[in-house]
């Protein structure tokens, strides 16, 4: 085989998902010449792929640099894979715990009460760089002690915290200490972000969590949206019970559905076919296999805009959200 023809055998052999990545990365010439070369294939036996698989991998494993992972790329897989709920549950159980910076020690052993005595005097600012090394259940406790105007703040300042120069980390560190009596300070961490926000208004009364998201999207509709979907995502549907997917089901658009499910997992499909007439599910099938190629982004509106309609449900009393969640273990 030509060079040409190895590399249209080999994206053939990783599938459409994997080649489709590859594919991307070329100009449109070359895309064409490869497709073509692609769909002249019949046939690649198993002694033509070991062949190919064993003059590639020298070259893979020179050009190979140094992978990312850790915490974060795990979160992200298992986000996408089981969404945000079961992810964190998960991550609950293996991450090793987040050390504590010695200068925030003092603070994140005291009770929650005693936390919010000592920062709600403090700069928005300062409050959220504090709360964002408390355990979820903790920081959601101080916020609740707050008042709902500086709950509003606080929130949209914790989604948005930045790396902060060790400087600017230690001198937040002697103000608050300085209240303690503490006078040996270092260098903090930054946390905070998207996913500590959500995290700790997941761990909030939901009406509470309901209202914040409420004045933050009036302030800032774009960072809201981000929590949200942190908070709930489209394959969390799965935890749901078939009375609650059966009303969500009546009050979303059909289009929608087909739309959404084109990424959806195998199981979330299954579920949400499952509670409507098989009449209905075999033309949601059919349409799906009609849609052909779909940006990734109008499946994620689509998505959203399910997600927005359970939210509505929820926010009118029409589903309980709490009580429609499965157990963990029940999820497949």
């Amino acid at each position: 085989m030509t060079r040409l023809q190895k590399l249209a055998a080999f994206l053939v052999m990783l599938g459409p998902d994997n080649a489709a990545a590859i594919l991307r990365q070329f100009p449109p010439r070359e895309v064409e010449a490869i497709s073509r070369e692609m769909a002249r294939f019949t046939l690649i036996t198993r002694e033509q792929q070991q062949a190919l698989l064993r003059e590639l991998a020298p070259v893979i494993l020179s050009a190979a640099t140094a992978m990312p992972a850790g915490l974060e790329l795990t979160r992200a897989t298992l986000e996408k894979a089981l969404g945000s709920f079961k992810a964190s549950d998960i991550l609950g159980r293996i991450a090793p715990s987040r050390p504590i910076p010695a200068a925030m020690q003092d603070i994140t052993d005291m009770d929650p009460r005693n936390i919010a005595n000592l920062i709600r005097d403090e700069h928005t600012q300062t409050i959220a760089f504090v709360i964002s090394h408390l355990p979820p259940e903790k920081a959601a406790q101080v916020l609740n002690l707050l008042r709902p105007e500086q709950r509003d703040q606080v929130i949209e300042r914790l989604a948005t915290l930045a790396p902060t120069p060790v400087e600017v980390t230690e001198k937040v560190a002697e103000v608050i200490n300085a209240k303690l009596g503490v006078k040996q300070t270092r260098a903090l961490t930054q946390t905070g972000g998207i996913t500590t926000a959500a995290d700790i208004l997941n761990a909030m009364d939901k009406n509470v969590s309901r209202s914040l998201l409420t004045s933050l999207e009036e302030r800032n509709p774009d960072l809201c949206q981000a929590i949200r979907k942190k908070m709930f995502t489209f394959e969390d549907l799965r935890r749901l019970d078939n009375q609650a997917i059966q009303r969500i089901l009546r009050e979303i658009e059909m289009r929608d559905l087909v739309l959404a499910l084109k990424k959806a997992s195998e199981p979330l499909t299954q579920l949400l076919l499952s509670n409507i007439s098989r009449r209905a599910a075999e033309t949601v099938r059919e349409e799906m296999a009609f849609l052909g190629h779909v940006k990734l982004r109008d499946i994620e509106a689509a998505q959203f805009r399910i997600i927005d309609v359970v939210r509505k449900l929820e926010a009118e009393g029409e589903i309980d959200l709490d009580a429609a969640l499965a157990p963990e273990d029940a999820v497949v």
